[in-house]
């Protein structure tokens, strides 16, 4: 063999060294990583769900969580209980706010029954019923979490996006978006579940009508508006059955 054949095969096998310890050390940090990734995306639900029914540091025009150090300990003290709906089956679970609503999409896509949690939360003597909500904006992901009460009237919202156009559509995570969705009726009187309609020129700027069942839009972001109602009138029709044995 060559000096130069000589080269070239140990130039292939350094090669190859690297890229196996490249590899180990990337699984290594991503392993390493994991737990903490984990915890800040549990804290970020719980922060979420606290935040619809009222229990975040707003200003007077901000959203803003209640604290990272501060939210297991007032998620305990303000969600009394978290419950899954299956079918007509319904258990508690104090790990529901854990469940991947992406995950039980695609399972009902698939035929297979979806898991529904739901969190029932309590503040200043109020019931709060909060469901997630997931759906599909311009670009990616959109979801959010909204509280209501037993009547299925909306006491709080929180909106979020993957990657939503800022100043436009990213606007859902906005409180003049987010604070309008409050007092809205989702059920009719005659008992039909109607959803929220983002709408523009809905002749109710001030949004004082919450019987109409439709908030103002966000200027130049219709489709992250109407990905908004339709996760609200796909996901939360779910929950009627549950609403409306509460009144039994």
């Amino acid at each position: 063999m060559s000096k130069k054949t000589d080269s070239n095969s140990y130039t292939m096998i350094f090669a190859v060294i690297m890229v196996l310890l490249v590899g180990s050390v990337l699984a290594f940090f991503a392993s390493s990583l994991k737990p903490n990734i984990d915890e800040n995306k549990r804290i970020e639900k719980q922060q979420n769900i606290l935040y619809a029914m009222g229990v975040n540091e707003n200003d007077e025009s901000s959203a803003n969580f209640v604290s990272t150090d501060i939210a297991g300990d007032e998620f305990v003290k303000y969600i009394k209980k978290q419950i899954i709906i299956q079918g007509d089956k319904i258990t508690e679970d104090n790990e529901a706010y854990l469940i991947d609503v992406k995950k039980q999409q695609a399972n009902a896509k698939a035929g297979k029954e979806r898991k529904l949690p739901l969190f029932v939360g309590e503040k200043d003597g109020q019931t709060f019923y909060v469901a997630p909500i997931r759906g599909k904006g311009l670009w990616d992901a959109i979801w959010g979490y909204v509280a209501m009460d037993q009547d299925m009237i909306v006491q709080g919202a929180y909106f979020d996006h993957k990657g939503e156009t800022p100043g436009l559509g990213a606007n859902i995570k906005q409180r003049f978006f987010m604070d309008d969705f409050s007092g809205e009726h989702l059920m009719s009187d005659a008992g039909d579940f109607k959803g929220i309609t983002v709408a523009k020129g809905n002749n109710d700027p001030k949004n004082d009508d919450k019987t109409d069942y439709e908030v103002d839009a966000i200027a130049g972001a219709t489709i992250t508006g109407d990905g908004v109602s339709a996760m609200i009138k796909s996901d939360l029709k779910l929950y009627v059955p549950y609403f409306k044995s509460l009144k039994k």
